[in-house]
């Protein structure tokens, strides 16, 4: 039994996690050059969701970021639509968690370095999967789903 935990966006990965909460692995989003932007390439994302029998997945229901111009809350939402269509494609049930949710509930530090080291402590044997700053997403999908496995989402 797996859960599978989503940080969308092109610097987000994904995380596998055992019901107990165990980190299984953890990846990058799978992103590519098309048409002169990066983009989430669709066909290896897909990919990517048949490697394990998932029972659920989980997935960061993010907004724009203040800031973002047209084009980046674009490629946001594209990518978080992505993720969320796989998963209904290949008929797995999703939930979609607000970030301050998830993370008050599961007391995860609100910056990305934080994360970072919070995810170290609890998985040291993987800690080198997430020691450079722009392996935030890889902490937060690890988190995220550790936070579902250990009954945050039911």
């Amino acid at each position: 039994m797996t859960v599978l935990s989503c940080d969308p966006g092109l610097g987000g990965a994904l995380a596998w996690l055992s019901h107990a909460g165990d980190l299984i692995e953890v990846a990058d989003m799978p992103v590519a050059k098309i048409r002169d932007r990066n983009r989430i390439v669709a066909a290896d994302l897909a990919h990517m969701f048949r490697l394990r029998v998932v029972d659920y997945v989980v997935i960061e229901a993010v907004g724009p970021h203040r800031g973002d111009g047209a084009g980046g809350a674009f490629s946001f939402g594209y990518g978080a639509g992505l993720l969320e269509g796989v998963a209904a494609a290949l008929e797995i049930p999703v939930h979609l968690v607000s970030p301050a949710t998830w993370k008050r509930k599961a007391g995860v530090p609100a910056d990305k370095n934080g994360a970072r080291m919070m995810a170290s402590r609890l998985w040291p044997g993987a800690a080198d999967r997430f020691r450079r700053v722009r392996d935030d997403g890889r902490a937060e999908a690890s988190l995220l789903g550790r936070w579902a496995a250990l009954g945050g989402v039911r």
